[in-house]
């Protein structure tokens, strides 16, 4: 008997398609996906490599590369306009490798172990860039960030159209720091600043008024002639600062205010009903955000009353965006006059309105009920009425009702009919699983809820949730600190197979290993197990054992991202966790999970990724593979 013939060998990637073809798909790929695709077969490298140096944009924030990592993948490419990089793991010696002459995009974030040596050299480098954003330039200790180092990045990136600078602007404390800002762009319209001192501000404040007052008659350098969008945190919030701005930047159509004292305030250091007053005299202002923080002090506006909010309103009343945070003695008389004198209002925000309630919304059927995005944090009086007055909002997008303890299933009911709802947090409300039933039931397309410390819930929740169609629609899910939630629950919710992305449930005493065990066995459309969260936040969950770290182990979680856990569990299989798999993001002290992300929605929500974690791979084996192997991770 002659033995059967041989299976024929497929042809290879360049026999199957022409190089030119596979380039130009290759082309179209974002950078994610390049890498994902290199990783398949040999020509597919090749051709991924090519393609690297003339991509018109590079952006990979999912994760945080190395120097060693990062710099084969981008090879000298004077097409590359746009490049964006969380660069927790950089430090000054790849400046080089980020300031690139063709940029005309640049967001860096986690810049703590960068220098401001990359100001300096972007000024020297980059002279067509248009947008700058840097994050937590220089936070490490030790790390020195000069005035020197802003004046050469305002000399040089001449054509600057937006800056973004989260940092502490007291390390460029000079005589010359309100002077400097004349060599700016002229074009700049966004100024962005993370934390400016009072005094600093207002030199520049003052410089600027200066120059416009002399114009006249000498001859003197244009101070922001194009700026529109202002965003500051300062020391506190004055009627002087408010003046100041008015005067010196006539043309804001966008002015974004926050202060956090660390003393009460006095009279003379405060906003009053007079500051108000003096907003927007030229009528151009579309947005206005004044918030104080109580990160450090319990404290308010607490000079400002109705009277101040309805001569604000009187004169903005071409808002599309208002945020108020801190003003405790404003009632629903003041805010009810911005929702009615503001016609083409679409987005509120309001914390700690301690005098809000039902009323706001009473008559707001004779606004033009254009209301897209709300946020009515720690707002106690306001109850089911005035929801579901709120809900006559039909185009209502994002919905923030974290902390309105008053708030139960009736409100809840009023919004689960809402046609655009994507966004909504019910955080510490006093819903119970019946809230959760009207939700399953409803119809709107639901793609992140948080119900984190909503005492009444319990376990009958979860499938009462995923009875509709939200199931199809969920991806970001909160439900920390709910003492009624058990491994059963978690267990419900594996088997309702929803796709989630990020999945909270920290500080949730009867959660363990149980349910890390049901999430890692959990499949997604025939995916590997657990494929679907990037995000899962377990710190501090009473049932937790050293033997659920063995479950974060590949093959299990191949897409984890982020992963909060209590790093006292275990040290030792923390720290071996940490080691093999390093580029996961792990928060063991507690801190908050998440991507901090330019970006609403990210590039994490369009991939449907494979098996295993080939970029992963990719990145830290950087070997060809054959055409003939399928890649396996051991």
């Amino acid at each position: 008997m002659s033995p059967p013939d041989p299976i024929p060998t497929p042809p290879a990637m360049d026999a199957a398609l022409p190089p030119a073809v596979v380039a130009t798909i290759l082309s179209r790929l974002d950078v994610r996906s390049l890498l994902l695709a290199a990783a398949a077969c040999r020509g597919l490298r090749t051709c991924a490599s090519h393609a690297l140096a003339f991509l018109p944009s590079f952006h990979l924030i999912e994760v945080a590369l190395t120097h060693d990592l990062l710099r084969p993948l981008l090879p000298p490419n004077p097409s590359l306009r746009s490049l964006r990089l969380d660069c927790a793991r950089l430090e000054d010696d790849a400046i080089g490798c980020l300031a690139r002459s063709s940029l005309h995009e640049l967001l860096l974030l986690n810049c703590e172990n960068i220098s401001g040596g990359l100001l300096c050299q972007l000024g020297a480098t980059c002279r067509d860039l248009r947008v700058l954003s840097l994050n937590s330039l220089g936070a490490r200790r030790g790390l020195v960030v000069n005035f020197s180092d802003l004046q050469e990045l305002l000399n040089g990136c001449s054509q600057l159209e937006s800056l973004r600078l989260a940092l502490d602007f007291s390390t460029f404390d000079d005589p010359n720091f309100g002077r400097v800002w004349a060599s700016a762009s002229e074009r700049l319209s966004s100024l962005e600043i993370g934390y400016i001192p009072m005094t600093m501000l207002l030199d520049l404040l003052a410089a600027v008024v200066e120059v416009q007052q002399c114009m006249d008659y000498v001859k003197a350098p244009v101070f922001f002639p194009s700026l529109q969008k202002l965003c500051l945190t300062v020391d506190f919030i004055t009627d002087h600062l408010i003046g100041s701005i008015s005067v010196a930047l006539p043309s804001l159509t966008h002015l974004d205010l926050q202060d956090a004292p660390i003393v009460e305030p006095t009279s003379s250091s405060d906003l009053t009903n007079a500051g108000l007053q003096q907003i927007n005299p030229h009528g151009r202002l579309k947005h206005i955000s004044l918030m104080r923080s109580q990160e450090f002090l319990v404290t308010s506006f607490r000079r400002v009353n109705d009277l101040g909010i309805l001569l604000m309103a009187d004169k903005c009343s071409n808002l599309e965006s208002v945020c108020l945070g801190g003003f405790s003695r404003v009632t629903d008389t003041g805010f009810r006059a911005i929702i009615h004198s503001c016609s083409g209002l679409h987005k509120l925000r309001v914390s700690h309105g301690s005098h809000l309630t039902d009323l706001v919304f009473h008559d707001i059927i004779a606004t033009s009920l254009c209301l897209t995005h709300v946020s009515l944090r720690w707002c106690k009086l306001l109850t089911d009425v005035g929801i579901e007055r709120l809900s006559f909002n039909k185009d209502l997008n994002v919905l923030d009702l974290r902390d309105c303890r008053s708030l139960g299933d009736e409100a809840v009911r009023a919004l689960s009919c809402l046609p655009k709802l994507q966004t909504l947090s019910l955080d510490g409300t006093d819903i119970s699983d019946e809230a959760l039933k009207y939700l399953g039931l409803g119809t709107c397309p639901l793609t992140s809820l948080s119900l984190r410390g909503c005492r009444k819930l319990t376990n009958d929740c979860i499938p009462l949730l995923f009875a509709g169609s939200v199931k199809q629609s969920l991806q970001v899910l909160d439900i920390s600190r709910i003492p009624s939630v058990t491994d059963d629950g978690i267990m419900l919710l594996a088997r309702s197979r929803t796709p989630l992305i990020e999945l909270r449930m920290r500080e949730n005493p009867k959660i363990g290993d149980a349910a890390v065990m049901a999430l890692a066995s959990m499949q997604v459309d025939g995916g590997t197990y657990g494929s679907s969260l990037h995000l899962l936040d377990l710190y501090d969950c009473g049932g937790i054992t050293p033997l659920a770290t063995r479950w974060f182990k590949k093959p299990y979680f191949p897409r984890l991202r982020w992963l909060g856990i209590t790093g006292s569990l275990n040290r030792v299989m923390v720290d071996a966790l940490a080691r093999s798999r390093p580029f996961l993001h792990m928060a063991c002290r507690g801190e908050e999970l998440g991507t901090m992300l330019w970006d609403t929605y990210s590039d994490w929500y369009r991939h449907n990724d494979d098996d295993l974690d080939e970029l992963e791979q990719w990145l830290l084996e950087g070997e060809p593979v054959s055409d003939d192997d399928t890649i396996m991770e051991e």
